[in-house]
């Protein structure tokens, strides 16, 4: 009955990366149609590979994974509007995300996570100063958007310094590819809009994918630890 959970689990995360490497390859040739099958069913199978893999699933999980979907499906369009809705949804997602982590983290000194938090805060924010093109509308949602990245990234980087362990470092190259896609996309729209589309957006496929599969393993990771306490 081991032996073949196990399997189960090994043939869900091979699917699911290969899933993910035909969706970049779908990313770099454009190929519409193969895009809006692929990138929702990625995350369908790391939501199908958290909840056979957990032995409690965790519904903010499950949320967050599903608002994730819905956030991938409103980038694909590729247009201003799509892009504000995409925002507002992602905002909910990471507001959660952040919750999720907290929760399971348990920080009880901040000033290590202040001190963590400040150098994302700085670089997030120049970026976003320094851009000239930015819809009014969307103006507080990507304030929001580095505030909320940098608090994760603090987190995860205040977390490994303090206590490191497997846990605590699974969150760390989380956190770190989930910064790098914040910044490659923010540079896709912003700065390269007609520009290397065809490398950044193969580029955002493949962090996302990367960035999840670790969140989901800290979620794994972070359950087990809890259940053993």
């Amino acid at each position: 009955m081991q032996k073949t959970f196990i399997s189960i689990v090994k043939a869900l995360t091979i699917i699911y990366f290969i899933t993910a490497v035909l969706e970049v390859i779908a990313e770099y040739f454009m190929a519409k149609s193969f895009i809006f099958v692929l990138k929702p069913f990625v995350t369908m199978l790391l939501l199908v590979l958290y909840c056979t893999k957990s032995e409690q699933p965790s519904k903010l999980f499950v949320t967050v994974l599903s608002l994730s979907l819905v956030t991938n499906l409103l980038f694909i369009p590729n247009k201003p509007i799509y892009l504000y809705y995409a925002l507002i949804v992602f905002t909910i997602h990471r507001v959660l995300e952040l919750y999720l982590i907290f929760s399971l983290q348990k920080v009880k000194d901040y000033i290590p996570l202040i001190i963590a938090t400040a150098p994302f805060m700085l670089i997030f924010f120049y970026l976003f100063m320094e851009t000239q093109d930015i819809p009014e509308e969307s103006y507080m949602l990507l304030v929001i958007q580095n505030i909320l990245i940098s608090l994760f990234a603090g987190v995860a980087l205040s977390s490994y310094v303090m206590d490191d362990n497997k846990q605590n470092s699974i969150l760390l190259i989380s956190a770190l590819l989930f910064v790098m896609l914040q910044f490659s996309v923010f540079v896709e729209k912003f700065y390269l809009a007609n520009e290397f589309q065809q490398l950044f957006r193969p580029l955002a496929m493949a962090l996302n994918a990367l960035a999840f599969f670790s969140l989901y393993k800290y979620v794994i990771s972070a359950e087990k630890s809890t259940n053993n306490n």
